[in-house]
């Protein structure tokens, strides 16, 4: 009887087992579908962000690169996360060069309960500067950073109230700033990075600020405009020469278009080098175009001074800055409004 009870309580054993086991799979089952809906209907976690912008060192127009000072603060409730260990941005210049200093070491637990964080940053940054309105262009100089590993579906960032504020006394020697904007937006990658876990390609949230420079208009028009009109004006002096006097009429002449070679050199050589035509670029082939025109005429009123016919020559220059200064206005101001208009 004792060997009889034995087996048949072995026997509930091994039948009731994959009954355990079965329910225990069901129970993980359904705990794992309450916490995936209850993520969804949650959603990602919110990032609260701001950026207050320092001091920007330098802008360098060659490497299209500018060094900024600025402070990043966050906010989140979640305390299993800490974003502002995984923040990175993504338009670094010289990464080795880019410093950040948190300002503590542990987040912070404000009195509503949710977690701060705040960190100092200072590096240079890069954004290809747009140059086809130069010396009146505006540039935007730009921050960007994301989570590096949180897609949108587990983390977003949000804008604090004023989001984007900078130094009331930061200058930047050359340029007129204006205020900082912030935006967000969700940024796709046409790759899942190597991981052949991820199935779908998530897109990540960016945080863009940006702080709009440009140059004061009237002092860079005097300091780069006027000197090109100057010298045309000098080239326009070899129709007030008598015909005679061919040899001095071509050297004014020739030594104004070295001028503005010479002229263009210097202004090009704190530029980078672009694949297009900068306002500057046009507005010296614009003088180009006028000093060669001045000087063919000075050739073609020297065989009439030959001649003896000073009369003919003399109307004809006088005809002549007429047509070409006029001709020579009317294009500089159509090159400064297509350019600037657009």
């Amino acid at each position: 009887m004792r060997n009889c009870f034995l087996a048949m309580l072995i026997l509930s054993c091994l039948i009731s087992s994959p009954l355990l086991a079965q329910e225990t799979a069901n129970e993980e089952t359904l705990v794992e579908e309450a916490v995936e809906a209850t993520a969804e209907l949650t959603g990602p976690d919110e990032v609260t962000v701001g950026v207050y912008v320092n001091d920007i060192q330098q802008l360098d127009l060659q490497t299209h690169s500018y060094a900024m000072d600025f402070y990043v603060w966050m906010r989140w409730t979640n305390p299993e996360i800490d974003p502002s260990l995984t923040l990175e941005f993504m338009n670094p210049f010289q990464l080795w060069g880019h410093i950040p200093t948190y300002l503590y070491e542990e987040p912070q637990v404000l009195d509503d309960g949710s977690l701060y964080m705040a960190l100092r940053y200072q590096g240079q940054f890069n954004s290809k500067l747009p140059l086809e309105k130069y010396p009146f262009d505006s540039q935007n100089l730009i921050i960007e950073f994301e989570d590096n590993s949180a897609g949108t579906g587990s983390q977003i960032f949000v804008p604090d109230n004023d989001a984007a504020t900078m130094n009331p006394e930061m200058t930047l020697p050359g340029y007129i700033l204006g205020q900082p904007i912030m935006s967000i937006s969700s940024k796709p990658y046409p790759t899942n990075f190597g991981d052949t876990n991820l199935t779908d390609k998530e897109p990540y949230s960016r945080v863009t600020v940006s702080v709009p420079v440009h140059r004061p208009p009237f002092t860079y028009a005097l300091k780069v405009i006027l000197p090109i009109f100057l010298v045309a004006a000098c080239a326009a002096l070899v129709f007030y020469i008598h015909p005679n006097y061919v040899e001095g009429r071509i050297g004014m002449g020739i030594t104004a278009l070295l001028t503005l070679v010479a002229l263009q050199l210097t202004s090009n050589s704190q530029l980078p080098e672009v694949d297009y035509l900068m306002l500057i670029d046009m507005l010296y082939i614009a003088a180009y175009v006028f000093v060669i025109a001045a000087l063919a005429q000075v050739v073609r009123t020297s065989w009439a001074a030959h001649r003896g016919d000073n009369d003919i020559a003399i109307s004809q220059d006088r005809s002549a800055i007429w047509i070409l200064g006029l001709g020579y206005i009317a294009i500089n101001i159509v090159i400064m409004f297509v350019t600037l208009a657009n």
